[in-house]
């Protein structure tokens, strides 16, 4: 995984576009792609896009960005996200680990979430 699919993934997860979505998520991830985080549990294009919608719908006007942390050996990459106002501090930050399909496209994410807003 590259820093280019990074800034893939980041711009999935900001797309508003359901169209534009939904087509970014089948250039990005496999047809039986899963995605796993505390909150969340889906799997298929169809359960990727509406984890993101889901995730814009509970913070609206909040983009995602790449974070610091960047690691990749093999078919697999750590990297770390911010999700916040654009230009200010984040209010969410994550991690997450993803393994690619031999195409190349991710098979499989594991999340992690270092900051939350408190409830």
């Amino acid at each position: 995984m590259s820093n280019e699919l990074v800034d893939r993934y980041i711009a999935a997860w900001n797309e508003t576009d359901a169209d534009a979505r939904a087509k970014a998520v089948a250039e990005l991830w496999t047809e039986d792609a899963t995605y796993t985080d505390p909150l969340a549990e889906v799997a298929g294009h169809a359960g990727l896009a509406a984890l993101i919608e889901g995730a814009q719908g509970m913070f609206p006007g909040f983009v995602f960005s790449p974070g610091e942390v960047y690691d990749a050996h093999h078919d697999i990459a750590r990297f770390s996200w911010h999700l916040g106002p654009a230009g200010e501090e984040p209010v969410v930050v994550g991690f997450d680990v993803v393994q690619l399909a031999a195409d190349g496209r991710i098979a499989r994410v594991l999340g992690f979430l270092d900051k939350v807003p408190a409830a």
